[in-house]
């Protein structure tokens, strides 16, 4: 973040107490980001995003009454500014593909480093989307394994707007994409925004793990 600029508000949800006091603390001493609370369950932070309407909440997964899951899909339809990065232990399949459907803007491991999660929470207020590595590979294994032979989909991608989709799916921000694809900036965001209306998909988060659970990574 640069001077002058507001700092990007983080909520915390981590049912853990140990866990969640670390949070706050490693977020406490990272330039342009402020806490302005924490949550020790799912319901809890559902009510707590919709008072406070932070920009980000980094959520864990496994927590009682709601899971991380449903309290992602609330908290996006309920307080649509606020995103989510989850932050959990579990880099599994089913979890993975879970919270990016769910809305979840960034996937990371507790292995995730203090500049990992920085990078990821600021990332995500700007409407980006940051996967920890183990995290891609995971995507990537569970739609070699779940695609069957035959065509993809009939999903109505222009075989433009599939070379946006496989890059978006490496990570690629948008400007990346139009320098691979001598394309400007501004067309890629058209490309990106139809990709978003004919897959269904809130962000990119969601339209990359469409674009692994359907086998058009390849």
């Amino acid at each position: 973040m640069t001077a002058g600029h507001d700092p990007t508000t983080v909520l915390v949800a981590d049912d853990q107490r140990a866990v969640r006091e670390g949070l706050v603390t490693i977020l406490t001493t990272i330039p342009g980001v402020a806490v302005v609370g924490s949550a020790a369950d799912g319901v809890e932070a559902l009510e707590r995003a919709s008072e406070l309407r932070p920009d980000v909440v980094l959520m864990d997964l496994r927590m009682p009454r709601m899971d991380g899951v449903e309290a992602t899909a609330a908290i996006r339809a309920s307080v649509p500014g606020t995103q989510v990065v989850v932050l959990t232990t579990y880099a599994d399949d089913e979890s993975v593909v879970a919270a990016l459907s769910a809305g979840a803007a960034g996937y990371l491991t507790k292995d995730a480093g203090r500049e990992d999660i920085a990078r990821a929470v600021v990332a995500a207020a700007s409407g980006q989307s940051v996967l920890d590595r183990s995290v891609q590979s995971v995507l990537v294994e569970a739609a070699r394994s779940r695609t069957a032979p035959g065509p993809p989909p009939d999903t109505g991608l222009t075989e433009r707007e599939l070379e946006v989709l496989r890059l978006m799916a490496e990570g690629r921000s948008n400007a990346e994409i139009g320098t691979l694809l001598y394309i400007g900036e501004a067309t890629v965001k058209t490309h990106v925004n139809r990709i978003f209306a004919k897959t269904g998909s809130r962000d990119r988060a969601q339209a990359v793990a469409f674009a692994h659970r359907n086998g058009l990574t390849g």
